[in-house]
């Protein structure tokens, strides 16, 4: 079956790093496939790189890519994709590091792949949800879905996550060297070249959780960043 790889960025994420990696091995075995987890760890000051060295030493289903500074989610996914497509990825996988996805939810959208280009775990289609946000977050997270989706014309309820799985031929068929955005805007950007390109999207439902530890990474400039890099999307293509 084709080869599967987990791309999980990291930045101080000491907290999470080994339970989400052993979580997600136990997951993907169930799936049958070969897999890989890369971690791509961007300098962590707190120690996470390291943790994640030991982990590769235990785990020979897991690599490590260090970048020596944090350069932005977006940046750090690129570099993940690059290495797998290299050694062969057929599956490319995105997910948080901090539990916000399930481990569990893996199988099921691999599974999915078997009839689509690209899998989106979404929030937003009947079964999908959040847990342990606020009134304001659960506004903004669906005010800026519906924000994209109605800017950009796509038919995809939840273009704002990032559990996701990509067929390679869809990383090889949008220019992934004129990507621009990062945080939100990469994943409706992402999401959005694939569908102009003609690839089809399957949305599965996911509950989406808040982090377990440590903080959140989203900050007010990843959000606006989102606002004005949609119109300038569509203005490019």
């Amino acid at each position: 079956m084709p080869g599967a790889w987990l791309i999980l960025p990291t930045y101080n994420e000491a907290e999470n790093i080994e339970a989400i990696v052993h979580a997600a091995l136990e997951q993907l075995a169930l799936t049958g496939r070969e897999h890989t987890i890369l971690i791509v760890d961007d300098g962590s000051p707190d120690g996470t790189g390291r943790l994640a060295d030991g982990l590769a030493e235990r785990h020979p289903e897991v690599r490590v890519l260090h970048r020596t500074q944090k350069q932005g989610l977006g940046r750090a996914y690129l570099a993940g994709f690059e290495v797998a497509l290299a050694d062969g990825a057929q599956l490319v996988l995105e997910m948080d590091s901090d539990f916000s996805h399930d481990p569990a939810d893996l199988p099921r959208l691999i599974a999915a792949a078997d009839s689509a280009d690209l899998v989106l775990g979404s929030r937003y289609v009947p079964g999908g949800g959040v847990e342990d946000w606020g009134a304001l977050r659960r506004l903004i997270s669906r005010g800026g879905s519906w924000y994209a989706r109605t800017l950009l014309g796509v038919p995809v309820r939840d273009l704002t996550g990032g559990f996701k799985v990509f067929n390679r031929r869809v990383l090889e068929g949008i220019d992934l060297a004129d990507v621009h955005a990062d945080g939100y805007g990469f994943q409706i950007e992402l999401t959005y070249r694939a569908v102009q390109a003609g690839f089809g999207v399957t949305e599965v439902p996911i509950r989406f959780r808040e982090r377990r530890e440590g903080q959140s990474k989203m900050t007010a400039r990843i959000a606006l960043e989102a606002v004005w890099k949609v119109p300038a999307l569509r203005f490019r293509s």
